[in-house]
């Protein structure tokens, strides 16, 4: 099925980041994260977001998070850099399968 929606411009780079990094499709990479956002914990059984912000002692804020942080090289950086611009270059504009821009 084929439909168009509506989301900010930074989901999608973020998506599109993503899906570069697992050598995804975008479309294969939405469609899974729908089905784990159906299938997976209601919104009521995760922690508050205030709950994983501290104050560390200069007054800075901690962010604690429950997974296990992505390491970058510079040589990994540098590809995804390359294959982010390659993409950009591509496409004028956001589009879905189906062709309709976002």
């Amino acid at each position: 099925m084929k439909t168009t929606i509506d989301l900010p411009d930074a989901l999608i780079q973020q998506a599109k980041q993503r899906a570069l990094q697992q050598k995804r499709t975008l479309k294969d990479l939405i469609a899974d994260y729908i089905r784990q956002g159906l299938k997976g914990t209601s919104l009521s059984a995760m922690p508050a977001a205030s709950s994983l912000v501290e104050t560390d002692a200069t007054g800075l804020p901690l962010i604690r998070s429950t997974s296990a942080p992505t390491v970058h090289t510079v040589p990994n950086a540098l590809q995804l850099e390359q294959d982010l611009l390659q993409t950009h270059e591509l496409t004028d504009h956001h589009t879905w399968d189906d062709g309709h821009p976002d």
